[in-house]
């Protein structure tokens, strides 16, 4: 137990020199000027973008896209538990979830447009697909138009819920993508 506590402070120790850039080149703090810019100081140039992987390029090109459709439809019917969509709101079974989910299936395609083809889009593509299927099965289930048998209504929370938080997922699947996954 105490060699392990041991180990885990050495371990915590030669993290923070190599996090800090401390070495062992001088005795005692420098009185020159760092001429390395920290990483909050250094701002993304054309250069630093240019020598960005072909890769990332393509997620952020890929979340900028995206990220616009997500950001018009969330200003235009909500998200998550402000959704139209949401299990909790009133206008789940009408034209205004219709239209919300529309806009997210519609958003999904556009992001499975974008990714067609690249490699490292794994979430973002099961995410949008399981969108899609979401919004088929909500108007295949005639949701919008104020069911009234009790089994139908049931039926219809699962899709509408995953239609109501998928501007959401969306844009986690987005920012995975820019992780690689």
């Amino acid at each position: 137990m105490k060699r392990d506590t041991l180990r885990a402070m050495a371990i915590l120790g030669v993290a923070a020199a190599i996090i800090t850039g401390c070495d062992n080149s001088h005795d005692g703090p420098s009185t020159q000027p760092s001429t390395q810019p920290s990483a909050t100081s250094v701002a993304p140039s054309r250069e630093s973008a240019s020598a960005q992987s072909p890769k990332a390029l393509a997620a952020e090109k890929v979340k900028s896209a995206v990220e616009r459709r997500i950001a018009a439809d969330e200003d235009k019917f909500g998200s998550g538990v402000n959704s139209p969509c949401s299990t909790s709101s009133p206008e789940l079974f009408t034209a205004k979830c219709r239209a919300a989910a529309e806009a997210t299936s519609s958003a999904a395609g556009l992001a499975l447009r974008e990714i067609d083809g690249r490699a490292g889009f794994a979430t973002l593509n099961s995410t949008a697909r399981r969108l899609q299927t979401a919004v088929r099965q909500y108007e295949q289930l005639r949701c919008a138009s104020e069911p009234a048998a009790a089994d139908t209504r049931h039926a219809c929370l699962a899709p509408a819920a995953l239609i109501a938080q998928g501007l959401n997922d969306l844009r986690d699947g987005d920012n995975l993508a820019l992780a690689g996954k």
